[in-house]
């Protein structure tokens, strides 16, 4: 008789305690452990992107020219810290004297870290990670990307419209691949689910140049941030 192998639950309720308090104690861990890694990584600027094109990929290529103009304005260019996009701009600011920062997570097909990075972090949770790559940026440039980037960009955009993040610029990069998404959220808008406003809260364009102007012009005139010196005692290296 085969014994068929044990299926996860997804519906039971709440654990023990005790699992509770482990998980809880797990998700301060991986904050506190974040926190300390990318404490003095400097302004950033965040590019999300699919994990899955190479280097051959038109995509990559533009990416890979972000990293570099990231690097030129003296920003920090951090990434999910994966391959495809993600190594892609990593490598731009890397072979351009940029700081190279990646966010990585643990995934059950192992996604190893590009070998770009300088300053790298291995996640558990998605939450934890998406957090802090939001935390440490002033600009979001969203390429295109599978259903991990459009969860990204939509959590960025709704941190923005509803003002519990600063109204950093967001950088929505390739019109022919984001047509139909751009046209269903003009739809929202003529729903009234959400603001016309709210569409200016996003530059879709095809144009690195237009891109970077865009970020620059908001750096230019909101951008401020206080250098913090490392503190011996918690063992801290800037």
């Amino acid at each position: 008789m085969i014994v068929p192998a044990k299926q996860p639950i997804y519906l039971e309720g709440p654990k023990s305690r005790t699992y509770e308090f482990g998980f809880s104690w797990r998700v301060f861990s991986q904050f506190i452990r974040g926190f300390r890694t990318l404490h003095f990584v400097g302004p950033c600027i965040t590019v999300f992107g699919s994990a899955r094109f190479n280097e051959d990929n038109e995509y990559y290529k533009i990416a890979r020219e972000f990293g570099k103009q990231i690097a030129a304005m003296g920003f920090t260019t951090m990434t999910g810290g994966g391959p495809g996009i993600m190594e892609a701009a990593n490598r731009g600011a890397f072979e351009n004297n940029g700081r190279s920062v990646g966010c990585n997570i643990q995934l059950p097909f192992e996604q190893k870290p590009n070998p770009y990075i300088q300053t790298g972090i291995t996640f558990e949770y998605f939450f934890v990670r998406k957090t802090l790559m939001i935390k440490y940026s002033y600009a979001f440039i969203i390429m295109p990307g599978g259903f991990g980037t459009m969860d990204e960009f939509y959590e960025t955009l709704t941190l923005v419209q509803t003002k519990m993040l600063a109204q950093f610029p967001i950088v929505l990069f390739g019109k022919e691949f984001y047509k139909e998404l751009w046209e269903y959220m003009e739809y929202l808008a003529e729903q009234g689910t959400v603001s016309k406003e709210d569409l200016s809260l996003v530059l879709l364009t095809d144009s690195i140049e237009d891109a970077m102007n865009h970020i620059k012009t908001y750096i230019a005139t909101n951008y401020d941030v206080k250098r913090r010196k490392p503190l011996w005692w918690l063992f801290e290296r800037n």
